[in-house]
This record gives structure tokens, C-alpha cells and sequence, in this order.
């Protein structure tokens, strides 16, 4: 495990970068794929993985309403363009 990563485990989550908790609950995910884990800490991965992934979603949430706002008219009008990964664009 890198050095970031285990810095991470023990930050309040909503001190967390979208980036950083994207990588957290990447982590956790996959250590709680991996099995073989006591109960106790099956559940407190499962608990830090929603808050991770409640945090993500509130992040991701507020970046597309900064873009909507970028893309108000001078009219007040809001122009919703939809916004596609570049694989999509393919």
C-alpha cells in the first residue's frame, strides 16, 4: 500500500478531495472483495465505503452546478449542455 494511501484511512472524509476518496473507496472496495475479513471490520469498511461514496456523489453534485452556472446566459437563461465522457464521444 503506498504512503498516500495509508494517510488517508485514518482522514475525517469530509476533509477529502474528490480524487482522494475516489482512491479510498477504490481501496476499500477491493479489501473488502478480498474476504477473509472479522466481522468488525467487514462492517466498518462497508460504513467508511458509503461515507466515501456519499462524499464522491456530493462532490460530483456540486461540480455540475458550478458548470451549469458557468454556462448561464447573460439573459439568465441556463443552457444545460450534456456532458459526455470521451468515450462516449467516440
Amino acid at each position: 500500500m503506498s504512503e498516500q494511501v495509508v494517510a488517508l484511512q485514518g482522514v475525517d472524509v469530509d476533509s477529502l478531495t474528490f480524487d482522494e476518496a475516489l482512491v479510498e473507496l477504490q481501496r476499500t472496495v477491493a479489501e473488502l472483495e478480498q474476504g477473509g475479513l472479522a466481522l468488525e471490520r467487514s462492517i466498518e469498511l462497508y460504513e467508511r465505503g458509503v461515507a466515501l461514496h456519499e462524499r464522491c456523489a456530493g462532490l460530483l453534485g456540486q461540480a455540475e452546478l458550478r458548470v451549469q452556472r458557468l454556462l448561464e446566459r447573460a439573459a439568465g437563461q441556463l443552457a444545460v449542455v450534456e456532458a459526455r465522457s470521451e468515450e462516449q464521444a467516440d
